[in-house]
């Protein structure tokens, strides 16, 4: 165990953690994913993605997509099997404010194991590595993907390797590397109890600021982040990252559950700032062309 003693440390969380020990191994995963979102260089949602450039400029498999069950493929679909999202992860959980989302690298759970998920349209066994948000403002809905033509208030990412790669980047290289949930919130004036979402959300005013960080404590499963909603029956394809490099290497399912969340909760992402010291809103990007791609509905 590590403390958060060293200088760059106590910056990564701007706030004093001095009796508070986080794993090497935890810390190790929190510097590379800080690494790989700092490796896609400077971006920011001014045009929501318009000027990047690269594979999200070029590629054919972008994401977000409008999501329409008439345009679908309704088939069989085995349905999504988790393992380990219902056991408690290993805590203090760090939450960050990349400039980009809030983001929560996972650890794994307190017997040591990986939550993951299989089953669907997935190729293979993956296992879970982040969560992260997008968002709109008081005035826009700021889900990533629509369904129907609508967007929702937020869009949750919860974001799978496969275990044949041993890295995120290595992963970023294949069509097969990586598996996204996609979980919309709607914003609501009644009141919500969502156990997981709120351990998350509670801490929201501690990263207002670009670069800092805050620590969750107490139980934490990855199955509490999913709000209860029913998970056979989603939308399923293959796209991108939606944040650069826009790698074509996500295997996407998106849930049409929607999580009623509260509008005050949801409130606390508008105060975020950006590495630019700007509101960080409307962090999505637009709607990209399906270019033939088949998109299949797993109905009850």
């Amino acid at each position: 165990m590590l403390c958060f003693s060293f200088c760059w440390l106590l910056a990564l969380c701007g706030c004093t953690l001095a009796n508070i020990q986080i794993p090497e191994e935890y810390l190790a995963a929190i510097r590379q994913d800080r690494a790989d979102d700092q490796s896609a260089g400077e971006y920011n949602y001014d045009k929501q993605g318009d000027d990047w450039t690269g594979t999200c400029a070029t590629g054919s498999k972008q994401s977000p997509i409008n999501l329409n069950l008439d345009e679908s493929k309704i088939v069989a679909i085995p349905r999504l099997c988790f393992y380990h999202y219902d056991q408690a992860l290993q805590t203090p959980l760090v939450i960050t404010n990349n400039g980009h989302t809030a983001n929560m690298v996972i650890p794994p759970t307190r017997g040591g194991q990986r939550a993951g998920i299989n089953g669907g349209l997935l190729p293979g066994d993956f296992e879970v590595q982040s969560v992260h948000f997008h968002w709109g403002s008081k005035n826009s809905k700021g889900s990533e993907h629509s369904i129907g033509n609508r967007r929702y208030d937020v869009e949750m990412h919860i974001v799978h390797k496969n275990v044949k790669y041993d890295t995120m980047g290595e992963a970023t290289l294949h069509p097969d590397g990586l598996a996204v949930l996609g979980v919309m919130l709607r914003s609501t004036y009644i009141l919500t109890f969502q156990n997981g979402l709120d351990k998350i959300f509670n801490q929201l005013p501690k990263i207002e600021q670009y670069s800092s960080n805050a620590t969750i404590t107490g139980t934490l499963t990855v199955g509490q982040l999913l709000g209860g909603i029913i998970t056979d029956q989603f939308f399923t394809y293959n796209g991108s990252l939606t944040t650069p490099d826009c790698a074509e290497a996500v295997t996407w399912t998106v849930f049409s559950a929607v999580i009623n969340y509260s509008g005050r909760q949801i409130a606390k992402l508008w105060k975020l700032k950006d590495s630019r010291e700007k509101p960080l809103v409307n962090n999505y990007r637009k709607i990209q062309e399906i270019n033939g791609r088949d998109v299949y509905f797993r109905a009850l």
